[in-house]
């Protein structure tokens, strides 16, 4: 299986992403509905908010529910879906009231990254179709289940890494594929923000507006405190994953693409918290290395708090020069004199991205996905290996045919995570 996952998506749809639009007006009739119509409920209204705007716009799609812990989240989500033309979606609470509608194909989740793998579970085993923002889950683990569950129920499951679909993406990801600059062995990835210190969180109630205990879900219960919710708990293992989670996926997943490859060999990381004193617990400085098989190379690396970088997005090196890939998709190549060979002009994919997900649905092809849920998890796996490599200060070794650490209890032990009573996923 994924060496045809593989072979379509390098091969035989190199011009899905440029087509994107025009596919998902002339998709077959899987769907029961006459008008071909996808019914969707929205999961976590932050992200989710611009994913609610961007599946509205589609033809024949309802959005017919918004839902989050927050209910100032849920109407401002509501009124953002009205704006675009659309009708009011319903303001929901609980996500599992999507689930239980059985008129509603697919399920966007974009919650926190601790809810990523179990609401995709449960909405597969309820027959949905899912959408799921990167990382696709919060350890290893959660990521195999989450092909089980895929194909079990065969659903589509799409992971937002969207330049999977931008078409400029593709067609040098074609090009590296045909040795434009000759046999590819190394891909270096880059991440640099500005943020700030969270400070030291206070115990505090909790705002009225906000359901704290369906916030945390699967994860095991802590108190609230008021430096973690909205967005703070991605610098916290308990519910998040750190730069590399939050943001190295994107890269890591064009770098693994580019590449043609699937496992590490080898995984070491290097940094840690160098800036502030504060909550945070992942890094704000790291680089990580990838080893694969057949001599091939994977680095990133991460400033959290220093926006200044020596590189791109992404940049390829081969036998015979470059490739450089910037964030909003535009793409260079340089021979091993650093004169340019040719580029391709901007394109992130958003709305490719969305359309191949839609097309999935109504054509019944849920292995067609550009991001299906195997590619996701081995991406996300990466980083799930390399903040362990990270937390537990060791040189990994892996198996190449799934990830496993070899010869590793300590850190094979964070491969998954405790969850709190009635709330581990089950396939």
């Amino acid at each position: 299986m994924p060496n045809e996952i593989k072979r379509r998506q390098f091969l035989g749809q190199t011009v899905l992403g440029a087509a994107g639009l025009a596919t998902t007006a002339a998709v077959g009739v899987a769907n029961d509905k006459p008008s071909n119509r996808v019914v969707i409920g929205v999961m976590g209204l932050s992200r989710g908010k611009r994913l609610a705007i961007q599946f509205a716009s589609q033809a024949g799609v309802e959005i017919r529910y918004v839902c989050d812990v927050d209910t100032e989240r849920t109407a401002e989500g509501a009124e953002a879906v009205e704006k675009t033309g659309a009708p009011r979606p319903k303001e929901i609470g609980d996500f599992r009231r999507i689930l239980d509608d059985p008129e509603v194909d697919a399920l966007i989740c974009a919650a926190p990254n601790h809810w990523h793998a179990p609401a995709t579970i449960l909405a597969c085993s309820a027959g949905k179709h899912v959408y799921v923002e990167k990382p696709c889950s919060h350890n290893p683990r959660e990521g195999e289940l989450m092909i089980e569950a895929a194909r079990k129920y065969s659903r589509a499951v799409q992971m937002g890494s969207q330049r999977r679909s931008s078409p400029s993406i593709i067609t040098a990801m074609g090009m590296l594929r045909e040795e434009k600059i000759g046999r590819v062995y190394s891909a270096r990835a880059y991440y640099a923000s500005a943020r700030g210190s969270i400070g030291i969180g206070k115990k505090a109630d909790v705002p009225k507006r906000l359901n704290y205990e369906l916030w945390q879900g699967p994860a095991p219960r802590t108190a609230y405190l008021d430096n973690r919710v909205h967005y703070n708990w991605h610098w916290l293992w308990h519910w998040g994953n750190g730069e590399l989670g939050n943001n190295g996926v994107h890269t890591l997943d064009v770098c693994r693409w580019g590449l043609g490859v699937d496992y590490p060999i080898r995984v070491t990381s290097n940094g840690g918290r160098y800036l502030f004193d504060d909550d945070q617990q992942t890094p704000d400085t790291q680089s990580v290395g990838f080893e694969f098989n057949d001599k091939k190379l994977i680095t990133w690396q991460g400033l959290s708090c220093n926006r200044q970088r020596d590189g791109k997005f992404v940049v390829f090196y081969g036998e015979n020069g470059s490739l450089e890939i910037e964030s909003d998709g535009k793409c260079t190549f340089y021979d091993r004199k650093n004169k340019v060979l040719g580029t391709e002009s901007a394109s992130r994919g958003d709305t490719e991205h969305i359309a191949d997900f839609l097309a999935a649905i109504r054509n019944d092809q849920p292995l067609s996905l550009n991001a299906e849920i195997e590619i996701g998890h081995k991406s996300t796996l990466l980083c799930h290996l390399g903040n362990i490599a990270q937390r537990t200060g060791r040189t990994l070794a892996c198996d190449p045919s799934n990830g496993h650490i070899l010869n590793d209890k300590k850190s094979m032990a964070l491969w998954q995570r405790e969850y709190e009573p009635g709330w581990e996923p089950v396939v």
